[in-house]
């Protein structure tokens, strides 16, 4: 998916490759203060969500938000959005969910907040999770760095 004139290029944040045991993912950081992670909501960072991240950003955090799935500054379509979910619905996330079991992605995720605590100090990390992504940042609670896991649905 490309673009459009309408869609976020994303230009205040600093675009940094993430490592965690091997499993890098591009993740999105601006900001000065604590640490606060940023899930995006399914299919992506879409503008909305970059707005509330500068909302936090200006609030006086390091906002750090990861590309978990999507096009990154994209406004959602019903085409992209079924693409997302077709592949979501298959993955190993969705597979540990139904099960039980632990996800990659949680995974994944505490060793962010792991590496933005350190990076930012503070007295913790928070974690943000929208819509389908509030699953993630509760179960990123498990992390000792994360103090204030959220779960929203910024209807």
């Amino acid at each position: 998916m490309c673009l459009t004139s309408n869609d976020d290029p994303i230009t205040d944040f600093t675009r940094r490759g993430v490592a965690v045991e091997g499993v890098e993912k591009t993740v999105y950081v601006a900001g000065d203060g604590p640490a606060v992670v940023v899930l995006p909501e399914m299919p992506g960072i879409s503008p909305d969500v970059l707005r509330l991240a500068r909302w936090v950003r200006d609030a006086g955090f390091t906002v750090h938000v990861p590309s978990l799935f999507g096009t990154d500054g994209a406004f959602p379509t019903v085409e992209g959005g079924r693409e997302v979910v077709r592949r979501a619905c298959v993955s190993a996330e969705f597979r540990a969910f139904a099960g039980g079991g632990t996800s990659p992605v949680t995974l994944w995720l505490r060793g962010l907040a792991r590496q933005a605590h350190t990076s930012c100090g503070g007295p913790g990390v928070g974690a943000i999770g929208l819509c389908f992504t509030g699953n993630f940042a509760l179960t990123m609670a498990l992390e000792p760095a994360v103090i204030a896991p959220v779960v929203n649905h910024p209807s």
